[in-house]
C-alpha cells in the first residue's frame, strides 16, 4: 500500500511540481530538490532527507490558494502520516513555526528571508513570542524542524544542480511505514 500512495505522492510533483514555488524563482520541484539535496550534503538521516523533499507538499494539495496561511505545514503532514513516521512528519509540521522561532531568537534571521518568505511569515503570524519559542523548543522533533527550515530557506537558488528524485528513492523507500 505504501508504495502505491508514495507513486501518487510522486505524480502530485510530476504534474504540478513545474509551477512557481509562490513569488520564489524557482519551482516546486527545483526547491524540494534543493532541499533535499543541502540535506544529503549535510548528511542527514534518510528521514530528514524525506522531510526535506516532501515539507511543501501541502502546496501541491493546494496549487491556487499561496495568497492566505493555507497551513501547508499541517495538510501536508495529514497526507504523508500514512506513509511516514514521526521522524519525517513532525520536522515537516515543524518547520513553519521553526521560522517563527528562528525570527525570534536571532536578530538576524529576519534579513537572511527572501521577501517571499517575509510576506508568507505575516501570513503565518509573524515571530513568536518568548513563551512560544519556548513551548516550541520543548516539542519533540523542534531541532529537525529548525535544520529543515535552514535547508527550505537555501533551496531557492535558480537552476541549481541538485539531486534527483531517482537519486533520492532509496532514501524516500527506507522511510515507508509497513
Amino acid at each position: 500500500m505504501s508504495t502505491v500512495q508514495l507513486s501518487q505522492l510522486l505524480e502530485k510533483y510530476h504534474l504540478l511540481g513545474h509551477r512557481l514555488y509562490g513569488a520564489e524563482p524557482v519551482s516546486q520541484l527545483e526547491h524540494a530538490l534543493q532541499c533535499a539535496s543541502l540535506a544529503v550534503d549535510a548528511q542527514e538521516s534518510n528521514e530528514m532527507v524525506s522531510a526535506c523533499l516532501f515539507h511543501d507538499v501541502g502546496h501541491l494539495l493546494r496549487p491556487d490558494d499561496l495568497s492566505s496561511d493555507a497551513q501547508h505545514e499541517i495538510s501536508a503532514a495529514n497526507y504523508l502520516q500514512k506513509l511516514f513516521g514521526h521522524a519525517v512528519i513532525q520536522p515537516i509540521k515543524l518547520h513553519v513555526d521553526a521560522k517563527r522561532y528562528l525570527c525570534t531568537i536571532d536578530s538576524n534571521y529576519w534579513s537572511t528571508l527572501s521577501p517571499g518568505s517575509k510576506h508568507s511569515l505575516q501570513l503565518q503570524g509573524g515571530p513568536f513570542s518568548e513563551i512560544e519559542c519556548e513551548e516550541f523548543f520543548k516539542q519533540a522533533f523542534a531541532a529537525e524542524a529548525i535544520r529543515l527550515r535552514q535547508y527550505d530557506d537555501l533551496a531557492k537558488i535558480p537552476q541549481k544542480k541538485t539531486l534527483s528524485v531517482d537519486d533520492l528513492m532509496p532514501m524516500i523507500e527506507s522511510c515507508l511505514l509497513g
